[in-house]
């Protein structure tokens, strides 16, 4: 390992203790590393524009940033356990290059608000992305349930209750996924706040231009408080990972009803052949095992914002206990996006059994129906209730499930779904994802 950054003269560095403390530190950092570069090279020009780096000093320093964001992509760099950490390799790897213009670059700043700043550009860019995959899976819903209205059960407890339709369903999760996104977007709005020039937490005996970086780096505000820098970290990565729950919890009920809906005890819906797979000993299984991952991935989005959450029983200022919360980051984020990117296709492409649907509506599923229309006519509703609950099985006799559907007008039930609302809800959505 190259020399620590914090190393003083006549200090020993004990091996194990320092694989101790730096973990996989170095490993975790090649996630952040091109958004810390992005973040020296405006710490860089800040510097400059106060008069601490010359301008061929600052010159020489933005050209090897750049340098090293090639090579890291390239592969000719990479990122090991050469270095303590993807900080301690950006400033060793300009001290190589450039020498003491390299030794100037750590001047006003901390691993700790380069962490924090780096964290944040992850952050930013991860909820952009959990926006796109909202709005697309929203899209793929209104757009089915916009062109198909085939008569299915609707449950309460897993039993049978009243009838409902395709386009139920899939307004449904469109609903679900636009606020999905929404949150997502709002969530980005809270954490596009910079950080940089707060330093270890207490800032430092120079003017930075801390409006430069905050511009530059296409932060949205400034961090004011430079002590509330460091009272914000695992506080933010929460939000984050809160956002992406909201999501996958949405996730993990339509993957619930995908595994049912799939069974041949319900019989209602075909997955594409692509999201099924064998099994090694029973030649006649296809089993649904992409939409049982889906469902599962929830749980390494709960794990990891729990393990942040209990990280941050500390008091104010850098605790090292933070360093823990990378780890956690990537990963729930790691298992939470590609499994919702792999969603729209799948809605696009799942087939409906018309006739095994139509089969499962029992004449007992009119009843409410019986109800409601008695009670409109003047009939007390718990009399009306206690009429159709007596003739259940008779409730349904002369009516058809497209029926049922039609005179279900209250607002965004099936005669009056409101598509047109969501629509533009979608379309705001993808202005407000644009700007």
């Amino acid at each position: 390992m190259s020399d620590v950054l914090w190393s003083k003269d006549g200090a020993q560095i004990d091996a194990r203790i320092m694989q101790f403390t730096a973990g996989d530190d170095v490993l975790l950092d090649r996630e952040f590393f091109l958004y810390d570069i992005t973040a020296s090279k405006a710490h860089v020009e800040g510097l400059a524009r106060i008069g601490l780096l010359g301008d061929d000093e600052c010159v020489a320093l933005l050209r090897e940033l750049d340098a090293l964001a090639a090579d890291f992509r390239s592969g000719a760099f990479v990122l090991d356990a050469r270095h303590e950490d993807g900080h301690s390799a950006i400033e060793a790897r300009l001290t190589e290059r450039l020498g003491d213009a390299g030794r100037k670059v750590h001047t006003g700043r901390s691993r700790n608000d380069q962490i924090l700043v780096a964290t944040r550009l992850w952050l930013k860019q991860r909820l952009a992305e959990l926006a796109v995959h909202g709005h697309a899976i929203a899209a793929v819903c209104l757009a089915r349930a916009g062109r198909e209205a085939l008569p299915m059960p609707g449950y309460t407890h897993l039993q049978r209750a009243v009838v409902s339709s395709t386009a139920m369903w899939w307004a449904g999760y469109a609903e679900a996924f636009i606020d999905d996104a929404q949150r997502a977007l709002d969530t980005r709005i809270w954490i596009d706040a910079n950080p940089l020039g707060s330093a270890a937490g207490y800032g430092v005996n120079l003017p930075l231009d801390r409006e430069h970086t905050t511009r530059v780096l296409g932060f949205a505000r400034l961090q004011v408080a430079v002590t509330y820098a460091q009272l914000s970290r695992g506080k933010f990565e929460l939000a984050a990972l809160e956002a992406l729950a909201s999501a996958m919890l949405d996730l993990r009920r339509l993957a619930w009803d995908l595994s049912l809906f799939t069974t041949a005890e319900f019989g209602f819906v075909t997955l594409p052949v692509e999201y099924t797979t064998g099994s090694s000993i029973m030649p006649n299984k296809r089993n649904p095992d992409v939409i049982e991952l889906m469902r599962a991935r929830y749980a390494s989005v709960a794990a990891a914002r729990t393990e942040i959450e209990q990280l941050l029983s500390l008091p104010s200022g850098y605790q090292r206990d933070l360093q823990i919360s990378k780890g956690a980051l990537f990963h729930g984020f790691g298992q939470g996006l590609p499994a919702l990117a792999l969603l729209p296709d799948l809605l696009a492409r799942l087939e409906w059994n018309a006739a095994r649907m139509r089969a499962a509506i029992e004449p007992s599923m009119h009843a409410t129906d019986v109800a409601i229309e008695a009670a409109a006519s003047g009939v007390p509703f718990r009399d009306a209730y206690r009429k159709a609950a007596r003739d259940a099985a008779g409730a349904g006799a002369g009516r058809t499930p497209e029926q049922s559907l039609a005179a279900r007008v209250s607002p965004g039930a099936a005669g009056d779904l409101r598509l047109d609302e969501l629509q533009q809800r979608l379309a705001q959505l993808a202005s407000r994802r644009a700007s």
